[in-house]
């Protein structure tokens, strides 16, 4: 598996990265091409393919807080996002769903694993430290593979987190808790490494090589952003 860089390193707006995902998906190269990278964002909230964002989403908050929302392909719940957390991004060939969401979640209890963490995947396809969830994932099929993204809370601001989500009183009720900061926890917690550091670690332990987007492709995938 490579990882995919950027010629130049900034933060771009999250679209960008989903037409990212997109684009590698179809320009798949070789075999064994399956491809990650991680991202982060500004002040971001995205929410799930068959999600209504009025029932998900805080949009006045997020309004008056600057928080830009954004609705992803992919199934799944809302999550908010930041540069203090860390996007990850899963192109690969293999086309069943299942397969591809294990094969994520093993590769990212691997890395906590070699981080000494000790870390498990459930049955929806979080990732927890104890009792807690520190990451979650989605997947959507693509017409040469899969794509698995997720979101793992380092460090997140707390206050936005809890605010521009709205997971509602009965979905709270029904797992037995009073609030989401209750149910999540945050990697830095468990670990002395820097946000660069665990990115590193991510590079270090799953890829081998690299695939550097051209200024071209770059021109592309921001021209699909654009006929949206």
């Amino acid at each position: 598996m490579k990882y995919v860089s950027l010629p130049i390193s900034e933060v771009r707006p999250l679209p960008f990265y989903l037409a990212m995902e997109d684009y590698l998906a179809q320009h798949m190269e070789g075999e064994d091409g399956d491809y990650l990278f991680t991202w982060q964002v500004e002040h971001s909230v995205i929410y799930g393919r068959n999600q209504v964002v009025e029932n998900e989403v805080n949009l006045d908050y997020c309004r008056e807080n600057g928080i830009e929302v954004y609705q992803r392909k992919s199934g799944g719940g809302c999550v908010y996002a930041d540069r203090d957390n860390l996007m990850l991004s899963f192109v690969t060939k293999e086309e069943n769903v299942g397969f591809a969401f294990n094969r994520f979640v093993t590769m990212v209890l691997l890395v906590l694993r070699k981080m000494g963490i000790e870390a498990t995947g459930t049955s929806h396809n979080d990732i927890m430290i104890g009792d807690k969830k520190v990451c979650g994932t989605a997947c959507r099929k693509t017409t040469k593979g899969c794509i698995v993204h997720s979101t793992m809370l380092y460090d997140t601001n707390m206050d936005h987190m809890l605010n521009a989500i709205t997971p509602g009183p009965e979905k709270l009720e029904k797992k037995g808790i009073q609030s989401v900061r209750q149910r999540i926890t945050l990697l830095k917690d468990h670990t002395s490494l820097s946000l660069d550091e665990v990115k590193s670690l991510i590079r270090e332990t799953l890829c081998q090589g690299e695939r550097m987007l051209t200024k071209d492709e770059v021109s592309i995938i921001i021209g699909e952003i654009n006929k949206t």
